[in-house]
């Protein structure tokens, strides 16, 4: 299928569900945009969205899952898939229906919820930049945001991991497992307004090269950290279940909805592989920047 055909298919889709579904306008954005998942991640494989099967279709929602979206989300664009290839089954697309077998998520226990731009700069702005933890605080979370850690790669992140000038960190997950992970420049930059304040404090031996450190000079624990982002969410007026984890799933969540590639955040949140190694073997360091570049809405450089 070429490039031209598949648009001219997902056109006929489109005026299908609009027409004679006679769905909301809402509901015909939100189909498009989950089909629009499934589209890239076929042109990222280079898989015919005709000639998919069973097998392609399950990878593709494992790699939902990987990267932490809500099984809901994740029942939603499936239903959003298996309504394309009844429309292809119904059009003489496809001869055969390769979601027929394909099920939704059980929807159990809730994962941690996920804020939205706004809120992510609402609690932010709570920051009182007048204390002394205060430009720390806003420097973990960029980073914390922007990078997609956990919170104990972020409490672990030490300063000779931090590459300015390649606008990179090296982080170390888990089994010890360390991966490069694109920073943006903004998160850069509050980064080196911290250190101004770091290189003020008497730091204890043993925590000289930690990244972040406490007023005693020593390294944050993950119960501080969630103390610190719990204390700002009340200060911004949010009423979210939130946790240093929401961030990362957040992460996920906006860089997916922005259009960057599933395999790409998989790496980026250190997510072992889901099949085969040699099918991550092309994705390398540029291409994992740019994902950051043109998808984070965090990312200063995004037009």
């Amino acid at each position: 299928m070429t490039k031209q055909s598949g648009k001219d298919i997902i056109s006929r889709y489109h005026t299908y569900i609009r027409l004679e579904k006679s769905l909301s306008q809402n509901s015909v954005d939100a189909y498009l945009s989950d089909l629009d998942k499934l589209v890239r991640f076929t042109s990222s494989e280079g898989i015919d969205i005709k000639s998919i099967t069973y097998n392609d279709l399950q990878q593709f929602v494992a790699q939902l899952h990987d990267i932490g979206i809500h099984p809901r989300s994740q029942a939603r664009i499936i239903s959003g898939i298996k309504s394309f290839y009844r429309f292809l089954l119904i059009d003489d697309y496809v001869t055969t229906d390769p979601t027929e077998l394909l099920e939704s998520p059980k929807i159990g226990l809730k994962l941690p919820e996920v804020l939205t731009i706004n809120e992510i700069n609402a609690i932010l702005d709570s920051i009182d930049l007048s204390v002394s933890e205060g430009q720390r605080n806003r420097a973990m979370l960029e980073v914390l945001y922007s990078c997609g850690l956990r919170v104990s790669e972020l409490t672990n992140l030490r300063y000779p991991d931090v590459y300015f000038e390649e606008s990179f960190i090296r982080v170390e997950g888990k089994g010890s497992k360390q991966r490069l992970v694109p920073i943006s420049d903004l998160a850069l930059k509050e980064i080196r307004l911290y250190l101004l304040d770091r290189n003020t404090v008497k730091i204890k031996k043993g925590y000289e090269d930690f990244l972040f450190l406490s007023r005693r000079g020593t390294g944050l624990s993950r119960i501080m950290i969630f103390h610190i982002i719990k204390d700002l969410a009340e200060k911004a007026g949010i009423t979210k279940n939130i946790s240093p984890h929401t961030f990362r799933h957040s992460f996920a969540t906006h860089l997916l909805e922005g259009g960057a590639n599933l395999r790409a955040i998989q790496l980026m949140l250190g997510h072992e592989k889901i099949t085969t190694t040699e099918i991550y073997t092309h994705i390398d360091r540029e291409f994992l920047r740019n994902e950051i570049l043109f998808h984070h809405p965090r990312s200063i450089r995004k037009t």
